[in-house]
C-alpha cells in the first residue's frame, strides 16, 4: 500500500533562557522523529500534555518550522515554496479540539464552511457545502446553513469544523483530541462519523490523543510519544495489549478503570 506522509528525522527545538535572556536550557519538543501514515489509514499519536503532539500537527502544517527532518507529502517534499505549501494547505485539513475555538462565532455555517473554498475560488461553493453537511449528517441542512455556532451543540459543532475540513476534498486529516471535549455519548458517533469517512473517501488520519480506547476505537498503527520522542510503535492492538515500554505501560494503567474492555473496540 503507498504512502501518503512520510515524516524523517523530524526535529524542533527550544531555548529556555532566564530573565536576563541567557539561555538556560534546551526543550526538546520534537527529537528525531520519523513515521509513515499510508493511503486511508490511521496513525494514532498518542501520549500526555507536552510529548510533542501538537508541535508535530504544526511542523506538518508548516504553521511553525523545523529546525531539521524532511516532511514528503503526496510524493512531494514540504518547503517553503509555493507548490509544495499549496499542496499542503489543499491537501491536509485540520480538525481541532474544541470546535467552538476553531470556529468564527459571528459567521453562519455556511459561511464558515465555504470559507476555503471562497480562498481557493473554488466555483460551486453553496453546492458544495450542502454536500459535505449532509455528509457529517448535519440535516435538515437548509436550517443549519443558516445558524451561527451557539444555536448549535457541541456534537453538531464538530460536525461543522468536519464538514469545514471536507470542503478541499482533503488527502488527509489531522485530528488533534477531537472528541475529548465531547460527552462521552457524542464521542461514539464523531468517531463513527470519521470513520465512515475515511472508508468512504480513503482518508488518511493522523489521530492525536492522550485517550488509549478511543484511540483503539479509530486506529490502525500507533506511536508512543514522550518528551518529544518514540517510545514505542507498532500496530495498535500489538501496542497497547503488550506493551514494552515503560511509559506505555503507564499511560495504559492511567485508563480511568483498569479493565481490558476498556480498549476493546
Amino acid at each position: 500500500m503507498s504512502e501518503i506522509l512520510r515524516v524523517e528525522n523530524l526535529k524542533k527545538y527550544y531555548s529556555k533562557k532566564n530573565f536576563f535572556g541567557k539561555e538556560i536550557s534546551l526543550v526538546k519538543a520534537v527529537d528525531d522523529v520519523s513515521f509513515v501514515i499510508e493511503h486511508g489509514k490511521t496513525l494514532v499519536l498518542a501520549g500526555e500534555s507536552g510529548s510533542g503532539k501538537s508541535t508535530i500537527a504544526k511542523l506538518i502544517l508548516q504553521a511553525i518550522p523545523k529546525d531539521s527532518g524532511r516532511i514528503i507529502f503526496d510524493d512531494i517534499e514540504i518547503t517553503n515554496s509555493k507548490e509544495s505549501l499549496k499542496k499542503i494547505q489543499m491537501g491536509v485539513q485540520m480538525v481541532y479540539q474544541d470546535p467552538y475555538d476553531s470556529i468564527n462565532p459571528q459567521m453562519k455555517i455556511k459561511d464558515i464552511i465555504s470559507e476555503p473554498l471562497e480562498i481557493h475560488k473554488i466555483p460551486n461553493a453553496k453546492d458544495i457545502v450542502r454536500q459535505v453537511l449532509h455528509e457529517v449528517k448535519l440535516e435538515p441542512v437548509d436550517d443549519i446553513m443558516e445558524k451561527y455556532p451557539h444555536m448549535l451543540s457541541g456534537g453538531q459543532r464538530q460536525r461543522v469544523v468536519l464538514a469545514r475540513a471536507l470542503v478541499l476534498k482533503p488527502k488527509m486529516i489531522i485530528a488533534d483530541e477531537p472528541v475529548s471535549m465531547l460527552d462521552v455519548s457524542i464521542r461514539a458517533e464523531i468517531l463513527e462519523l470519521m470513520d465512515g469517512l475515511q472508508r468512504k473517501y480513503q482518508i488518511s488520519f493522523l489521530y492525536i490523543t492522550h485517550d488509549l480506547a478511543t484511540a483503539r476505537h479509530f486506529g490502525q498503527n500507533i506511536i508512543i510519544l514522550h518528551k518529544g520522542k518514540i517510545v514505542e510503535s507498532g500496530p495498535i492492538d500489538e501496542v497497547l495489549f503488550y506493551p514494552k515500554h515503560e511509559y506505555t505501560q503507564a499511560l495504559i494503567s492511567a485508563i480511568s478503570e483498569p479493565d481490558p474492555n476498556n480498549l476493546t473496540r
